[in-house]
């Protein structure tokens, strides 16, 4: 059975003093669950902060982004190697505003991708598809592209230790959010694209759903066979919010 995951993506928000009320908030109460891998995504300058915080936690830490360099004359970049250094274990890769604002294509996705599992970190490769587009009924079409562009590359060996994220655009900060049912039909034909490259891979890869996920749509996302957690925006920013979708995702597994 695959273990659930629940990913917060602070975005760019925060403060020292905001991010230590809500680290604080979130050790406070949460009890820890074997069957559930949480984790938070605060903004690059942020990392060493939060780490300290999170130490000797049950929390792990993530990036919101990485370059695909080692390193090199790259103004701005943040390497995999710096960001390990600070305990990072995952990377949050092709996010729809990365797609959207700052241009990055499928092929720089997969170029980070390859990169990340380099390094020894754990890629969240994000995609999903606009209104339009869904509209136009080329849903599968546009998220398979977006997927099919990283495992042409990937290295199929530690395929299996990647996590994606359906996040449909039309559902970001919206408040708008899949039913379970269309999540689950986009889901599980993720699953089968990744069958199709490796088959024990495909029952392995967690796969989560983001987009304006609360506490009251986190439990039937969830109850879903081919959903595996959530990449949680907004909710993530309030320590009671994301704990409820935490204790959504231990409830799945435990009834999974």
């Amino acid at each position: 059975m695959r273990k659930c995951i629940v990913a917060g993506n602070w975005k760019m928000n925060g403060n020292l003093t905001a991010n230590a009320e809500l680290v604080k908030g979130l050790l406070s109460t949460r009890s820890g669950s074997d069957n559930v891998d949480v984790l938070v995504c605060p903004p690059a300058v942020y990392i060493p902060q939060v780490a300290a915080l999170l130490q000797d936690s049950d929390f792990s830490l993530g990036a919101q982004n990485a370059s695909a360099f080692e390193k090199g004359a790259y103004t701005g970049d943040i390497s995999l190697n710096m960001l390990a250094e600070f305990g990072v274990q995952y990377v949050i890769l092709g996010h729809s505003e990365r797609r959207a604002l700052f241009g990055e294509d499928d092929a720089q996705v997969a170029d980070k991708f390859c990169a990340v599992v380099s390094a020894g970190v754990t890629p969240i490769v994000c995609i999903g598809e606009t209104l339009e587009e869904r509209q136009a009924g080329q849903t599968l079409e546009v998220v398979s592209r977006q997927l099919r562009a990283v495992l042409e590359v990937a290295d199929k060996a530690k395929l299996a230790d990647a996590v994606v994220a359906y996040e449909p655009v039309w559902a970001i900060g919206t408040g708008l959010t899949a039913t379970p049912e269309q999540a689950q039909e986009v889901h599980q034909a993720l699953r089968a694209l990744i069958a199709e490259y490796d088959a024990a891979a495909a029952l392995k890869v967690r796969i989560l759903y983001g987009g304006s996920v609360t506490a009251d749509s986190a439990a039937q996302l969830f109850a879903k066979p081919d959903i595996d957690g959530g990449l949680v925006g907004g909710a993530s920013l309030k320590a009671k919010d994301f704990l409820a979708i935490c204790s959504a995702a231990a409830d799945a597994s435990a009834n999974g």
